[in-house]
């Protein structure tokens, strides 16, 4: 049953609802991925080259941002973004035949 961290009361309750977060976060990371897909093809379609620096930054800047207003270490979360993109713009070498 979905709850707030406030209203656990259990060990098993936080798990759970941890567990419950998980399964959402990985919904979301697919949608953002069907995203990178379509960006591929697009990309491939305008000749637009996988790695794009200013898109990468424009990226990484809006997650460290996005985290500190959540009250989140933006460091952290602009690093686990970073692999993110990194491993989005590998997909995207492979696809446009960059790499």
């Amino acid at each position: 049953m979905a709850k707030t961290a406030a209203d656990c009361t259990t060990m098993a309750e936080i798990r759970e609802n941890i567990d419950r977060v998980d399964q959402a976060l990985m919904a979301l990371f697919e949608e953002r991925w069907s995203f990178i897909r379509r960006a591929a093809q697009i990309k491939a379609g305008l000749g637009i080259p996988a790695d794009v620096p200013a898109r990468v930054r424009e990226v990484r800047d809006n997650a460290h941002r996005n985290a500190q207003a959540h009250g989140l270490d933006g460091d952290f979360y602009e690093e686990i973004w970073a692999q993110l993109i990194e491993h989005a713009i590998a997909y995207e070498k492979t696809q446009l035949g960059e790499g």
